[in-house]
């Protein structure tokens, strides 16, 4: 089965022309310092703001897609979880099928708890309950692409572990899944990971390997120290570029 394959995509003046080939069933974390093109990645191969280049998934065009078949190929899934309208839960998560299934949303509002809330207007919710509706909502469909910006954040340790449970659930059933995060701790949970530095990425490798490299302290900022993280010195601070 054919992957993702992208080549060169950029966004420009924030991501440099990009080449990159996952595939399905990979579990890839992406991290990087903030503002080092993160975003910009996960964006550019969503098609998002006139994004250059081509991205191909199973062989298929995205840009020349339909928006239904859009769908069914890929879910993105942006850092910001504001939502200023008042539609339902239930209604938010059936926003991400092709065609309304009422069981498959009755599915996915179990799986993620959301079943006493599903009446609620979606702007009535906390942060949290949000990030819950938004996961349902890019997982509703089954598409063979998540590309998911923080969806760790603003979680409690339960849904963080639920939430990387379910990922794992979606890799293995053949879906790939690119996930955005700064927690270096759930890294270990990960098959791949990517860099993403200065508009560029910096590394891709197993993410044991890559938190232990030098260039990556180096494009960090920080050192190994006991098991713990520590501000590199500043005698010591070298250019990621």
């Amino acid at each position: 089965m054919t992957g993702l394959i992208a080549r060169s995509v950029g966004l420009a003046g924030r991501l440099e022309p990009t080449n990159l080939d996952v595939q399905p069933g990979e579990l890839v974390a992406l991290v990087g310092p903030n503002g080092g093109g993160k975003t910009s990645l996960l964006r550019a191969l969503a098609r998002i703001e006139g994004a250059s280049g081509v991205v191909s998934i199973g062989g298929e065009d995205v840009d020349l897609a339909p928006v239904a078949r859009r769908r069914q190929l890929l879910a993105y899934l942006p850092a910001s979880r504001d939502v200023i309208w008042p539609i339902s839960v239930r209604d938010v998560v059936a926003l991400g099928l092709e065609r309304r299934d009422e069981a498959r949303i009755d599915e996915l509002l179990a799986l993620l708890e959301l079943e006493e809330l599903a009446r609620r207007p979606i702007n009535r919710l906390s942060t949290g309950e949000r990030a819950r509706v938004l996961m349902a909502r890019a997982l509703v469909g089954k598409p063979q692409f998540l590309l998911l910006d923080e969806p760790l954040s603003n979680l409690d340790p339960y849904w963080v572990l639920r939430f990387l449970d379910l990922l794992e659930t979606a890799a293995v059933s053949g879906q790939a899944v690119i996930v955005a995060l700064h927690d270096f701790g759930q890294l270990n949970r990960f098959s791949r990971a990517l860099l993403v530095a200065d508009g560029n990425i910096q590394m891709d490798e197993a993410p044991a390997g890559m938190t232990a490299s030098e260039r990556f302290m180096e494009i960090f900022r920080i050192d190994r120290s006991d098991g713990a993280w520590t501000i590199r010195k500043q005698a010591d601070r070298r250019s990621s570029r």
